[in-house]
């Protein structure tokens, strides 16, 4: 449990540093995110960001078992 919570926290930090060029990644802004914009309202669903996301955090869980 040590070793998991030290790994996210220096990703984390790394993600914090490299900020500003990780902005620049179409991360969130991928074909299947759904965006509603409506003059009193805006409504953002990631669904294909979380997918992506969700299988890179699985693969990592799994790399970190091994």
């Amino acid at each position: 449990m040590q070793k998991v919570l030290i790994t996210i926290g220096l990703v984390l930090l790394v993600a914090g540093l490299l900020w500003p060029w990780l902005g620049r990644i179409p991360i969130g802004r991928l074909p299947g995110d759904i965006i509603i914009n409506r003059p009193q309202l805006k409504i953002y669903i990631p669904i294909t960001t979380m997918i992506l996301v969700s299988l890179v955090v699985s693969i990592i869980m799994w790399w970190m078992k091994k």
